[in-house]
């Protein structure tokens, strides 16, 4: 299965904006500086500088300013910012739109978590439901797992009494046969609990379940507004 290398890098800033200014998308502003463009501006070519007359002394320097903190919109997924469509039990249902591309996605945190060894350090994990309408990609399983893969490895997701085989990728994981995606997501919408397994680079073993309420819901959302 190929993996398109940007897109990782984009899933975890969608991962990382929902999770980090979860309410601003649903507040207005009140009397904020606007959010900065995606891409920053080109930079202007410098002007000559006039010559000073002859009798005038050379104007002094201005101090420069002071580098401003950047605002929490301003931080985030650098001008990636999703919004918040509903919340649906665990699942938020999310869009937001990268390189002029919109985006759709259902999103939710593992109800539990357990390594072995036990209490082993690693970032939080998600289950990430996308539509890329402009990629003609509908309801496509991702796993960032918040530690890197070990390499070469597969791992799986239970759902109900089927193991689904994920290919691996730094912290991401996606189903290895894509003609079985459609299977597995209409068996999440109807089940309980989707169970992920893994194996760290350094051979921690890791179980996460994702409770699966409201997570049709969240799809029947992001269905209607990435059609």
């Amino acid at each position: 299965m190929h993996i398109d290398r940007r897109w990782p890098a984009v899933l975890s800033l969608l991962v990382a904006a929902a999770f980090a200014v979860p309410a601003f998308a649903q507040q207005p502003p009140a009397a904020s500086p606007a959010p900065p463009p995606a891409a920053a501006p080109a930079k202007p070519k410098p002007k000559p500088a006039p010559k000073p007359a002859a009798t005038a002394p050379a104007a002094p320097a201005a101090p420069a300013a002071a580098a401003k903190p950047a605002s929490p919109e301003a931080a985030v997924a650098g001008g990636v910012q999703p919004k918040l469509l509903g919340q649906y039990g665990d699942w938020g249902a999310y869009t937001a739109s990268s390189g002029g591309k919109k985006i759709c996605f259902a999103l939710a945190k593992p109800a539990s978590s357990e390594t072995t060894p036990p209490n082993r350090p690693r970032n939080p994990s998600y289950m990430f439901i996308s539509t890329r309408p402009a990629d003609k990609v509908t309801n496509e399983v991702s796993i960032i797992i918040g530690y890197p893969f070990k390499l070469g490895s597969e791992a799986t997701a239970d759902v109900g009494s089927t193991d689904y085989a994920l290919y691996t990728q730094q912290d991401g994981a996606w189903i290895k046969n894509a003609t079985e995606e459609a299977r597995m997501v209409d068996a999440m919408r109807s089940g309980q609990t989707a169970v992920v397994k893994g194996t760290s680079a350094k051979g921690t073993q890791s179980t996460d379940t994702f409770a699966l309420k409201g997570l049709s819901q969240a799809l029947d959302r992001t269905g209607q507004e990435c059609k």
